[in-house]
């Protein structure tokens, strides 16, 4: 329905007759209250952020402890705090950024296109200045691996977080859907993080990078084509 259509139902609707029958009223009073059912309040918003920073960690543990900690063993100190407390700060943002999203009217700290943007730049910044090995090897195998790891990682993040979510309501299920996916491509790269030892600066600046806007990518079409029918609805 459009902006014009429902101002065009409340003009009519102020212009109606005010002396209705009080019986027509309270019958219809009566069928409203009968449909009624109480709506449980959803958790203060950083109990909802928290609980999805603790999915996408648990992902990336998982993952990690399935298929081997060996990238993990291979940093050094200074790399291992580097590397894992930005990730759990983007985390904290990218969850934060989508309670947003599902909760409509809250306050948006981060505009979606524009926060993943900076999700992206953040973690080249990060790599390049860590990460000084030149040498491409295997470059596409090796990379095509990790990004589809990452990314079959990032999955089930991303629909444990929605399931999370689910008794929010997105506005523009598009934009709540890709904010979803860059939130579980961050899983999916710390998950790599945990496991890959290959340490060459073009891999993992390609290659593990990339699971987040192919991630968000993929939550974006999801939420898309969740409001389809919607959309579809609407035009009858």
């Amino acid at each position: 329905m459009k902006d014009e259509e429902i101002d065009d139902v409340l003009n009519k609707a102020a212009q109606a007759p005010d002396d209705l029958d009080p019986q027509v009223l309270g019958s219809i009073t009566a069928s409203i209250r009968t449909s009624l059912q109480p709506v449980r309040a959803l958790p203060p918003g950083w109990i909802l952020t928290a609980g999805l920073v603790v999915v996408c960690a648990a992902i990336s543990l998982a993952g990690a402890m399935r298929l081997g900690f060996f990238g993990f063993q291979k940093m050094d100190l200074l790399e291992r705090w580097i590397v894992f407390p930005v990730l759990a700060v983007l985390t904290w943002l990218a969850a934060t950024t989508f309670v947003d999203q599902m909760i409509p009217a809250s306050r948006q700290r981060f505009r979606p296109a524009a926060f993943s943007g900076f999700v992206v730049i953040a973690l080249l910044a990060m790599f390049a200045m860590l990460f000084r090995d030149h040498q491409i090897d295997h470059f596409v195998s090796a990379g095509v691996a990790c990004l589809a790891t990452g990314v079959l990682h990032a999955i089930p993040a991303g629909l444990l977080g929605w399931l999370l979510l689910h008794r929010g309501f997105a506005v523009n299920s598009t934009t709540a859907g890709w904010v979803a996916g860059t939130l579980a491509g961050l899983a999916g790269i710390g998950m790599l993080e945990l496991h890959c030892p290959n340490f060459e600066a073009a891999h993992i600046l390609v290659w593990h990078i990339a699971v987040v806007p192919v991630s968000g990518a993929l939550g974006g079409l999801t939420g898309w084509a969740i409001r389809l029918p919607w959309l579809a609805g609407n035009k009858h």
